[in-house]
């Protein structure tokens, strides 16, 4: 059996670089339900960025702002909006994984780097991956601050404290591309993942449009990036769209997953998130489609949630509509009942939607 030469523990973060992270941050703790657990910035010596450390369960996102018009977190955010700039995984050792996946032809962006402050020494080093993104691999075994020399704890009360909507973890992020080939085979060479699964033009294809996606897994399962392209149609794919008004490869989204979505999403619906809308004839035939199941038929017309079925079980999914300006990066909130799949045959149905959406902006 090969050795794993790039044991990944886990997904440390996901920092997302926004116009104003303030406000962001007020966003996400009022919408989506994460608590505001840390700070960095001028009143803790940073200079040129601003951020904010955002948990819920397992998640834990950075929103980062610019300071300044020369800042590269305010080119980012010039080119792209506000967008994922860093997915990053905890590693053992940051220094073997960065010269492991350098050595196979990775570009560096961060050398090994040691950062320091009373509570002990956090290290990191970091690669480029599609487009602008980056992966910082985070060594935190010898670090026992809030987060990293340069946060400070922020306290908990109402301007800090959102109402978990019971979001537990990250299944999946998924980046789209203009090469998608060429994206599996920098995971599979690069950083020793292994293809998960494939999904080709006619699985995921509508009258219109049409995207490929290879599904890339590592960290024996626990990280899963589903790298999406579009692929030719009729009419302008989402893939397509969210290239143009991205400028480029990027995450397109986050799946989320919770216990139970019934009460995530209606939990996230009443704090005003916006979900894709699915129309009720989707609804009709679903028990024919994938048997029957316990949620309640009633509850999954009211909030619009997609089920699929596989020979493993189902899952069950909705996807937001963008959360940004532009019409790119969103969230997709699932719930896993033994499937371990994508969706599958929710395809045809979620595409449709997004391409109701993308008529309404005059991008189809």
């Amino acid at each position: 059996m090969t050795a794993d030469f790039l044991p990944i523990q886990a997904l440390d973060y996901v920092e997302y670089y926004v116009g104003n992270a303030r406000q962001a941050a007020h966003f996400y703790r009022t919408a989506f339900g994460f608590t505001v657990k840390g700070y960095a910035g001028l009143e803790t010596g940073v200079r040129d960025r601003t951020s904010y450390l955002l948990e819920q369960g397992e998640v834990r996102l950075i929103l980062t702002g610019a300071l300044g018009p020369d800042s590269p977190v305010a080119e980012h955010v010039r080119l792209h909006g506000d967008g994922v700039k860093d997915i990053a995984m905890r590693v053992d050792d940051c220094e073997a994984a960065f010269r492991a996946t350098t050595a196979r032809g990775a570009r560096p962006v961060l050398e090994p780097t040691e950062f320091r402050d009373e509570t002990g020494v956090l290290k990191k080093s970091a690669i480029a991956t599609y487009g602008d993104t980056i992966h910082t691999f985070v060594e935190r075994k010898h670090y026992g601050g809030i987060w990293a020399p340069g946060f400070r704890a922020v306290a908990a009360g109402p301007a800090a404290t959102g109402e978990s909507v019971g979001i537990a973890g990250i299944d999946h992020i998924v980046g789209n591309v203009d090469a998608m080939t060429t994206w599996a085979k920098f995971y599979e060479d690069v950083m020793g993942f292994t293809q998960f699964q494939t999904f080709e033009d006619k699985d995921i294809s509508t009258e219109y449009s049409a995207l490929m996606s290879k599904v890339m897994a590592g960290g024996k399962g626990k990280v899963k990036f589903p790298i999406n392209e579009p692929a030719s149609g009729r009419k302008k794919s989402q893939i397509q769209e969210f290239l143009d008004f991205y400028v480029g490869p990027g995450a397109q989204h986050l799946a989320l997953i919770t216990g139970d979505i019934l009460k995530s999403v209606d939990a996230l619906q009443q704090n005003g998130v916006e979900f894709l809308n699915t129309p009720d004839s989707y609804y009709d035939a679903l028990q024919e489609r994938v048997g029957r199941i316990p949620e309640p038929l009633d509850e999954l017309r009211r909030l619009k949630i997609l089920v699929d079925r596989d020979d493993e079980g189902y899952l069950l999914q909705v996807f937001s509509k963008p959360v940004q300006d532009r019409p790119t990066f969103f969230f997709e909130i699932i719930q896993r009942k033994g499937s371990r799949g994508f969706g599958k045959g929710n395809f045809k149905a979620l595409f449709e939607a997004i391409e109701r959406e993308q008529e309404l902006r005059g991008n189809l």
